[in-house]
């Protein structure tokens, strides 16, 4: 009872004393807020292209509950910049309050067209945010690099808001998809380095024409969008060595379309490079494809005496599928680097025919996956739930790395047919591969098997420099080092950074390096 008694006063006192409490009484500001930062750096957006949410925090250090007469962009309502304070958006505010000793957020965003000012291809715009006026006002700078670019995208309905599907001519006939895109006009067929090209959806190179992409050019995708290389058609990437590692002025880049730097290795921004069945002589030199869904899809062409695909000095990294996925198809790969997918780095299914000489395959995904950096099959399963067995008519695998987090990094997927061919070959790689529980088994991971395997390490170390940041060169403690046989290196005389390699060939698409010493 007596506690009772207690909680019943306990809550009449609270009830009298927020009765009788005033409001919050309000001071009219004096100039006197203090900032997070004093100037808010938008990173570089492309022209029309929204940015990203940036953040600006206001103290009031004072003792006093405060009031600012006005909040507001200097270019007012005409700005390119939107502000949002305390839920509300807009680009003026009046009487905005702030508790004494306390802060509130403004959050920023710009939208702008570069076409609307003499630039270029870049355009510094700024603003600023201004609070209180007269002698007690304050300014925060806005700061925003605008980019020009080339956009390609699809036709949008806008009363009835669908989006434009790709028509594909597979075998003579016409084949209506819904995959959002459109194909490219015989004047879109040649992407120089002077524009970024910005793609939504996916934009397909046409039967019976070639897509050439200049070096130094840079490729963009939206979420959800690639490039699709008809049957019939071709892709020629013409990049060259670039002497500066980290500009890589001269390499051709695929990315997403957000240039935020907190972007800049998030995989699954985009979808794919999908080389469709059929296509043919497709050539990619010297590019960096990052940050999508499956580097490249390439399908079909097993059977063909040209490959599907050459690709020459080039890396695939941060991909959430597949670096390079392969579905019976024809593939030759040199001085290739392919890292962190979430499934495997390289996938060669239902058969086909790869080779890959001095090429690095490695995965150091930062999360589960369920497949190794290599893995090799030989079959579909169908919309019926049909098993359907093709040939991996041969695999060739010389002076490369196969290796990463997981272990083993080497998987074979085999259905087993008397007339269906699964043949692969490993020369002088070094791999990782430990079976602490003797679950891998069969003819295929006899490793002293000469048909298969000849010249390899296995589970030493390559010394990567550091593959979080997918650089994967090698160091003087690499196992790789002087381990290639020089007939290989032959075929590719020089490394990935042009340096030769023919007298003394290192495993992997590098040669070895000191390592710089780290800085205090």
């Amino acid at each position: 009872m007596k506690r009772y008694i207690y909680f019943l006063l306990t809550f009449l006192f609270l009830m009298f004393w927020s009765s009788c409490r005033k409001d919050f009484e309000f001071s009219p500001s004096t100039g006197n807020l203090e900032f997070s930062k004093d100037t808010v750096y938008l990173d570089t957006t492309f022209t029309n292209i929204g940015s990203s949410t940036y953040t600006l925090k206001v103290y009031n250090r004072s003792n006093t509950d405060i009031n600012i007469p006005s909040v507001q962009l200097g270019e007012g309502n005409s700005s390119n910049y939107r502000l949002n304070i305390d839920g509300m958006a807009g680009k003026v505010f009046s009487n905005v309050q702030i508790q004494a000793k306390d802060s509130i957020y403004i959050f920023v965003e710009s939208t702008i067209n570069i076409n609307d000012f003499a630039n270029d291809g870049t355009f510094l715009y700024t603003d600023q945010i201004q609070f209180d006026a007269g002698t007690n006002q304050q300014n925060v700078e806005l700061v925003t690099l605008v980019q020009d670019a080339v956009f390609i995208y699809p036709n949008r309905d806008y009363d009835t808001k669908i989006i434009e599907t790709l028509s594909l001519n597979i075998g003579g006939e016409e084949y209506e998809t819904d995959i959002q895109g459109r194909t490219l006009q015989p004047n879109e067929l040649h992407f120089t380095n002077e524009k970024p090209y910005v793609i939504y959806g996916y934009a397909a190179v046409p039967n019976g024409y070639t897509l050439t992409i200049d070096a130094g050019a840079r490729i963009h995708f939206h979420e959800s969008s690639g490039l699709l290389v008809s049957e019939g058609a071709s892709l020629h990437v013409n990049g060259e060595f670039s002497a500066d590692q980290d500009l890589l002025e001269n390499e051709v880049i695929f990315e997403g379309d957000r240039l935020e730097p907190d972007f800049a290795d998030i995989p699954g921004q985009w979808g794919s490079i999908w080389l469709f069945e059929g296509s043919t002589n497709n050539i990619i030199n010297y590019a960096t494809i990052k940050n999508g869904s499956i580097g490249i899809l390439c399908d079909g062409g097993a059977e063909a005496s040209e490959d599907a695909l050459k690709m020459t000095n080039s890396q695939i990294y941060n991909n959430t599928g597949f670096g390079i996925l392969g579905r019976n198809t024809s593939i030759t790969a040199e001085n290739v680097v392919l890292n962190n997918a979430g499934q495997s780095s390289f996938a060669g299914t239902f058969g086909g025919r790869y080779n890959f000489t001095h090429c690095t395959i490695a995965n150091y995904w930062n999360n589960a996956r369920q497949f190794p950096a290599l893995l090799l099959n030989n079959y579909i399963v169908d919309a019926d739930e049909n098993i359907v067995v093709t040939d991996l008519t041969e695999a060739n695998f010389n002076n490369c790395i196969i290796y990463g987090n997981d272990n083993p990094e080497l998987l074979f997927d085999e259905v087993e047919e008397e007339t269906v061919n699964f043949n692969f070959k490993f020369t002088n790689c070094l791999i990782r591969f430990q079976d602490y529980t003797n679950y891998y088994s069969g003819p295929n991971y006899d490793f002293e098997d000469t048909t298969h395997y000849h010249g390899n390490i296995f589970n030493q170390t390559p010394d990567f420099f550091n593959t979080e940041e997918n650089k994967l060169i090698i160091g003087e403690n690499s196992a790789a080092i002087n381990q290639g046989l020089p007939g290989f290196a032959s075929q590719v005389p020089t490394d990935i950074l042009n340096v030769n390699r023919t007298t003394t060939p290192d495993l992997g698409a590098y040669q070895h390096i000191t390592f710089p010493e780290e800085e205090n």
